[in-house]
């Protein structure tokens, strides 16, 4: 595994709340994978998005399937074939391996209740212009939002191979790594127990959640990852989110582009992190060493990377969570 621009500290040195978050993946989970080992430099990201991740696809009594199902259709339409495939492995583990392959072929499963549940991943993508709106439980829908974070944060940070080759990509490899993680990925896991890692005065959950875990986790995932804009004036905030809005996730046909004409009216010493932020919502894997060299010039440390690259991914997916709100209005 390949991290595209810092090497984060290893595990067996963190400590505080990073190290209880990386117990708690060992315990529920499969251990300090990447994904979280990038954000180690922002404990309070890294804590909140694990609590959203466990509370939403791990704990509560939907249908693990569904989530890991709705987890890899949300990625391959945010196009994060790293998640792909962890999520497709997981199908395998949970003992699907025929939903699991279709998944990897990007074919539609042949249940009606999954074409059902790939649809409706697939489509909040571009919530405004899907009407996009949410029929299923807190668990489900949080594990969607979820994985709309999760899915920018890996291809802005991550290279997207796994093993070498992409040997993920086996059906081989994925059958076997499956029958390896079966027993943890088939264990129930208590609501709730990644709540004490969150700070404790976030906002209020959002009315979707219920008064499910989900939303509390939801909502201090939305204000850690939200304080990455502090590092940016007011015109690049605006401008990050009216361009989130008014494109409602439309891929950029050549992304570099696309955000220097987006940036042209921004103040000069914001316009490398207003890019940032706005690659990492709709185009991650764009950020070019170069962009990071010119960012690192005036926020030479790894942690401000790492949250400009979170405020632009959850500008993206709060834009899909606000579509809940509308609907419910």
């Amino acid at each position: 595994m390949t991290y595209r621009f810092f090497t984060p500290t290893p595990t067996r040195a963190a400590t505080g709340r990073t190290a209880a978050v990386y117990q708690q993946l060992r315990d529920n989970f499969l251990g300090p994978l990447p994904t979280f080992q990038a954000l180690s430099v922002v404990p309070e990201v890294l804590a909140a998005t694990w609590a959203l991740m466990r509370e939403a696809l791990l704990a509560g009594d939907a249908p693990r399937v569904d989530r890991e199902l709705v987890a890899a259709a949300v990625s391959r339409a945010n196009r994060c074939q790293f998640c792909v495939d962890a999520h497709v492995l997981l199908l395998h583990a949970l003992g699907e391996p025929r939903l699991a392959e279709a998944v990897a072929r990007g074919e539609t499963p042949p249940e009606p209740g999954h074409a059902q549940l790939v649809r409706w991943a697939q489509a909040s993508r571009s919530p405004r212009a899907a009407d996009w709106t949410s029929p299923y439980r807190p668990e489900i829908t949080g594990t969607l939002l979820a994985f709309h974070f999760i899915n920018r944060v890996v291809s802005a940070l991550l290279d997207p191979d796994l093993l070498p080759g992409g040997l993920q990509r086996s059906p081989l490899v994925r059958s076997v790594g499956g029958r390896l993680y079966a027993k943890a990925a088939r264990e129930p896991r208590e609501p709730g127990r990644s709540l004490p890692l969150l700070d404790a005065d976030a906002t209020a959950p959002p009315a979707w959640a219920g008064d499910s875990p989900v939303g509390v986790a939801y909502a201090a995932l939305r204000d850690a990852a939200n304080r990455g804009g502090n590092l940016l004036g007011d015109v690049a905030r605006e401008t990050v989110t009216a361009t989130v809005r008014w494109e409602d996730g439309r891929f950029p046909a050549r992304p570099g582009d696309w955000a220097i004409d987006l940036v042209r009216d921004v103040p000069g010493r914001d316009r490398i992190g207003t890019r940032i932020a706005l690659l990492a919502a709709f185009a991650p894997s764009a950020i070019s060493p170069g962009d990071v060299a010119l960012w690192r010039l005036s926020h030479p440390t790894d942690a401000d990377l790492v949250r400009v690259v979170a405020y632009g991914a959850i500008t993206a997916t709060d834009h899909v969570a606000r579509a809940l709100a509308s609907a419910r209005r």
